[in-house]
Order: C-alpha cells, then sequence, then structure tokens
C-alpha cells in the first residue's frame, strides 16, 4: 500500500519544536546566546511530548509570527538540521521541518525528516515542491497570500472560505505537477497568517469545504494564536485550554491533523472531537 501523509485509522497529533529565538509562544527556549541551539534540551522537551501522544515532531528554525524578520538559508540550516537529525536517531515518530525554503527542506530531509511544512504553500521557493517530489517525501501546504512581515497589513478577502480553498487547490494541482504524490499531500487553511479573527473563525467553522474542494488531509495550527486571545482576553501562556476547545472543534469539523504544544491536553480534545465525529449522523 502507498504511503500516506497522516493515517487515516487516527487524528493526527503534531508537537511544536521551534528552534528559534523569536517565536511567538516559545522563541528562545532551546537557542542560547550565539544562535547555538541546545540539543539535549530539545531532546528532553521531545520526549516529554513523544510520552504524552506526539506522533509527529515538527521544527521549526525561523518564526512564522506575523512581522517576524527573515533568517538566512544558512542559519535556518544550522539551527535545524542537526536538531532533525538527533530527533530521528532518538524517537520512532515521524519529523517534520517547517520552511519556506527549499535548501533548508533539503537538508532536513537529508537528515532524516519526512515532511516538509511550508506555510507559504510552495509560493516563496518555487523549488520546494520539486524537493519534496525528489525525497518521496510528503508536504503540508499552508496558506499564506505573502510574507511574515506584511501578512497582517495586506489582508483583502471578499470570502475567506471559496478563496483559500480556490488558492490551496491551486497549490495542490502544482504540487502535483512537479510530481508529489497524492497521497502525500495535505493542507492547511493558515490559521492566523494573514487573516483577521473574522476570518480564522470562518476557516475553522468550514473545515468540511475546505477538505472537500482540496480533496486531502488537512492539517490544522490554532495553539496559542492571537485570535485565541481576541476571544478569551488571555495572555500567550494561557491560552492552550483555548486552543484545546478549537482543536477538537477542528477535529469534528474533520481535521485529520492538528499542531500543538501541549499535546497532553490536545490528546484528550482530540478524543472528544474524534467520538462526537464518530456519533454524528450523515447528512441527508
Amino acid at each position: 500500500m502507498e504511503p500516506t501523509v497522516f493515517s487515516p485509522e487516527r487524528v493526527t497529533i503534531v508537537g511544536v519544536l521551534n528552534v528559534t529565538p523569536d517565536s511567538f509562544s516559545d522563541g528562545g527556549r532551546f537557542v542560547a546566546p550565539g544562535d547555538q541551539v541546545d540539543v539535549p534540551e530539545v531532546l528532553r522537551v521531545a520526549q516529554a511530548l513523544v510520552g504524552a501522544g506526539a506522533h509527529v515532531l515538527d521544527v521549526g528554525g525561523e518564526s512564522t509570527r506575523p512581522g517576524a524578520d527573515a533568517v538566512s538559508v544558512a542559519a535556518e540550516i544550522d539551527r535545524t538540521a542537526r536538531v532533525v537529525e538527533a530527533l530521528v536517531k532518538e524517537f520512532a515518530v515521524a519529523v517534520s521541518i517547517d520552511t519556506r525554503k527549499a535548501p533548508v527542506a533539503e537538508a532536513a530531509l537529508e537528515a532524516g525528516a519526512s515532511i516538509v511544512n511550508d506555510v507559504s504553500g510552495g509560493s516563496f521557493d518555487g523549488r520546494m515542491f520539486g524537493v519534496v517530489a525528489e525525497r518521496g517525501a510528503s508536504v503540508v501546504i499552508g496558506h499564506a497570500r505573502t510574507t511574515p512581515d506584511r501578512m497582517q497589513r495586506e489582508i483583502s478577502f471578499v470570502d475567506v472560505v471559496a478563496e483559500v480553498a480556490d488558492e490551496l487547490v491551486a497549490a495542490v494541482s502544482a504540487a502535483r505537477a512537479a510530481g508529489v504524490a497524492a497521497s502525500r499531500i495535505a493542507v492547511d487553511p493558515g490559521i492566523g497568517f494573514g487573516k483577521r479573527l473574522p476570518e480564522n473563525l470562518a476557516l475553522l467553522a468550514n473545515l468540511p469545504l475546505l477538505r472537500a474542494r482540496a480533496g486531502c488531509p488537512v492539517w490544522v495550527g490554532v495553539s496559542r494564536k492571537s485570535f485565541l486571545g481576541e476571544l478569551t482576553g488571555d495572555a500567550v501562556e494561557e491560552r492552550d485550554l483555548a486552543g484545546h476547545v478549537a482543536s477538537g472543534i477542528a477535529v469534528f469539523e474533520g481535521a485529520d491533523a492538528v499542531r500543538v504544544h501541549d499535546v497532553a491536553g490536545a490528546r484528550r480534545a482530540v478524543a472528544v472531537g474524534q467520538a462526537l465525529r464518530a456519533a454524528r449522523r450523515p447528512s441527508a
């Protein structure tokens, strides 16, 4: 049987490992002065994530939060390649590389990663889908119309659900044209990436439409994002509970994977969302 990006037998829980100094939630956790990554500390935290139920570990070396500055290819590879190699040796779970840059993806795949999580959906680096295809890897195609430093200043949607669906479908077609197997593709609506609160809510509430249009699994990342703070008033470090609610609802609405910081809480939310989804009667 041809391998798939996410097993249809479960909802995949993706644990976040940001080896950056400036990510919005956990920036600086693993990066010492001089931009040195503390690999033993990464492994310690990864052990906790895997022990709590993570199926995938997602490693990022460049913050893509709104307003973030770009990082050089060399710096991003230096932060991530050794970490990926160490994780693959230590744990029997898939490792994903969170990057917009083909050379960074190449280095991570060479180190043992099997999934590329590209928040730009292949739009930032035209070589990305070719690299994924050459390596026989999987790809998560994210939705973002522009770069992190500009995305929250250039928001313009008439019908966010239809427009995001159209743009994800086009990106999936581009990946297929580059040689990426259909079974190796998932999409991410890009919650928080160039969207305001109403757009984020509309996308989460209409995941079945997005999933049907894209024709492939959907990965959702809401963990600790600013729209949760807008709804609850919670600071970044206090948003896990709201994030678990949103993740559970996303699973109920058909999400195949959720990307989270707190795996233990997400596992419980996913279990509830799955059970409710299984109990729902088919629509007439």
